[in-house]
Parts: C-alpha cells; sequence; structure tokens
C-alpha cells in the first residue's frame, strides 16, 4: 500500500471533504504490527489459538486498524505536516486475515484560530462499520509555511 502524497493546507479545507483507500489486510502485516508494538496476543498470531475464540479465527489488532486511519491523515487529508491531536475509537466488529477495510475520513469542522480540523473517521469491511470515530490534528497554514 503506497499511498500517493497530497498536501493541503488549512486554507484549503472545508466541511464535508472526504477522503478513502481500500487495504486488505494481509498475515503479514499482522506479524508486523505485532513486532513493532509488542502485543503478541495469540488470538492474532496463533490459528489454533483463535479458533476456539468467538472469532473462530486470527483477527487483526485494533489499534492497527486505526493506523489506517493515521495513514490517510498523514498523507491526504490533510496530509504532510499534520499534526495528531487527538483521537477517539470505537472498535465495532473484528478485522480479519485477508478482509480489505475501506478506510475514509471526512472534515466535519474547521477551527480558524488555530488551524484545527476535525474528521470523522471510519473503516468498513464492505457494509460493516468495523472502527468509527474522530480525529483533531493541526494543520498548516500557508502563512506558516511561506514565514520559515
Amino acid at each position: 500500500m503506497t499511498l500517493m502524497l497530497q498536501t493541503l493546507y488549512f486554507e484549503d479545507l472545508s466541511v464535508g471533504m472526504r477522503d478513502s483507500f481500500d487495504k486488505e489486510v494481509m498475515a503479514s502485516d499482522v506479524v508486523g504490527f505485532a513486532e513493532v508494538s509488542g502485543d503478541r496476543n495469540p488470538i492474532h498470531l496463533s490459528e489454533h489459538f483463535a479458533a476456539k475464540t468467538p472469532f473462530k479465527t486470527r483477527i487483526a489488532h485494533g489499534l492497527y486498524t486505526a493506523s489506517l486511519i493515521s495513514a490517510l491523515l498523514g498523507t491526504r487529508l490533510p496530509g504532510p505536516g499534520a499534526i495528531y491531536l487527538s483521537q477517539s475509537l470505537n472498535f465495532r466488529a473484528p478485522v480479519k486475515i485477508g478482509d480489505t477495510v475501506t478506510v475514509s475520513v471526512e472534515v466535519t469542522d474547521l477551527i480558524p484560530e488555530k488551524n484545527r480540523a476535525r474528521l470523522a473517521c471510519e473503516c468498513r469491511v464492505d457494509d460493516t462499520i468495523v472502527l468509527d470515530g474522530e480525529a483533531l490534528v493541526k494543520v498548516p497554514s500557508r502563512a506558516e509555511i511561506d514565514v520559515a
């Protein structure tokens, strides 16, 4: 997965702007996330263990799915230079190995005095919302960039 970079400044944003991408969750993604995060819960790594759970199969880490939101915010909307200030997350359903997650964000509020943008965030597998929440990001303005 390589998202093309798109840099948007605060002045470029408007309420209702959206962007999204699809990502197929591979076993190597889950193993790699376990290595990076240190979360080696066998529900993510052991098919034998996971078969005994209500999910019946391995599932991706919830924060792996959430990290896909970070990828979209940091590369596309608003893009490079955006600084995460906060993120709420609601985990609604599991993401299984092989699922294709559709990640989307939408600008819901702009706070000009602080160059902040509030975005609704959602991850879906087919018609099922697997994760949703809200992000608050600081977005660079053209004036800040021109002064530097």
